[in-house]
């Protein structure tokens, strides 16, 4: 199973040694085109072990591994590898893994049902990105006809699922993850959908992947289960809590809505990043630069123009009437570049 590590293929062990040598390289200087797996220009394996991780801050910050720059004239810095995109626009299904609710306002353990029943912070969230000018950057990307993605995010659904729900520090497996959201599909409180990105969101230190906190702060990837006797490809983010590492995890500035719900304010970043990724490159087939670097990576916590909000918090968008911080995305037009709005 491979996992995607933000801005990164490769394993979480080695994510550190790669950090040190990307800065030896350099964007790419020809027109874009589709990968060739014949063409020795492009140096990615389309697949890793792990996925595409977004690292902490930390390693990130590291020279060479942020905000990378474009290819100048009509290269935008980041090529199509011929994989399938969500074309049609975004689905988000929230899966709560908690014994107790994990944001202020997030539905009741035990529950599931429409996201228009959550009412935390991240549920708001969810439910307004869709149509704002920051996820319109994602329709700068296209599928494989040339057809533009839609700037669209749906959050169909959510889960607050209570059984077995990891605690402490304990380190959860993908096929942990698979294997609960398997659980959720054959007791009906998930619906199956191949273009619903299934959002796992845990509390305190669990660790999710085993790298939270020390390699990365969340990922996305995807994998089989079965639904009606046939195995199907499930997408889904691993969203461990992040306000647990503040160093590494958020962004390092007071939260956009203040003491509503912090962990909340802080968690919405890397959701936003794994969504636009999955959205641009479902499979870790389509859209990523020579690096690897999928679109959110290549901007990762980089935020462009912020300002003070009346709670005192730091914000860089607003949608739906609420402030929020988040990294800026690439967009694939002109020369490429780091961008809130398109």
């Amino acid at each position: 199973m491979s996992r995607f590590i933000l801005g990164f293929r490769t394993t979480a062990a080695t994510l550190a040694a790669i950090s040190l040598t990307l800065a030896a390289c350099s964007e790419p200087t020809s027109s874009p085109r589709a990968f060739s797996p014949h063409d020795p220009s492009f140096d990615v394996s389309p697949n890793a072990e792990h996925g595409h991780v977004m690292p902490i801050r930390e390693l990130n910050d590291q020279p060479g591994n942020a905000a990378k720059p474009g290819g100048g004239g009509s290269n935008t810095g980041i090529y199509y590898h011929g994989g399938p995109v969500l074309q049609s626009g975004t689905k988000v299904a929230a899966v709560y893994w908690a014994s107790a609710p994990i944001f202020n306002g997030a539905p009741a353990v035990g529950t599931h049902g429409a996201g228009s029943n959550d009412g935390s912070l991240v549920g708001f969230f969810l439910s307004h990105i869709g149509g704002s000018s920051y996820f319109n950057v994602n329709t700068s990307y296209t599928d494989g006809s040339g057809a533009h993605i839609v700037n669209s995010v749906q959050y169909t659904q959510y889960w607050a699922n209570g059984t077995n729900a990891p605690s402490g520090s304990t380190t959860i497996s993908d096929a942990q993850m698979v294997a609960m959201l398997q659980s959720g599909f054959d007791s009906g409180a998930l619906t199956y959908d191949a273009g619903t990105l299934y959002a796992i969101f845990t509390s305190g230190a669990v660790n999710l992947g085993g790298g939270f906190g020390t390699s990365y702060c969340a990922y996305h990837t995807h994998g089989t289960v079965t639904i009606n006797g046939v195995s199907q490809t499930v997408l889904y983010a691993a969203m461990p809590y992040n306000a647990t590492y503040k160093s590494g995890c958020t962004s390092g500035f007071a939260p956009a809505n203040g003491s509503l719900d912090p962990g909340a304010d802080y968690e919405v970043n890397t959701l936003v990043h794994e969504t636009e990724e999955t959205t641009t490159d479902m499979l870790g087939t389509a859209w990523y630069d020579r690096r690897g670097q999928e679109n959110a990576d290549k901007c990762a916590w980089t935020w462009g123009t912020t300002y003070t909000t009346s709670s005192g918090g730091t914000a860089n968008i607003n949608v739906g009437g609420k402030d929020f911080l988040v990294q800026r995305n690439w967009v694939n037009a002109g020369s490429g570049g780091c961008v809130l709005s398109y």
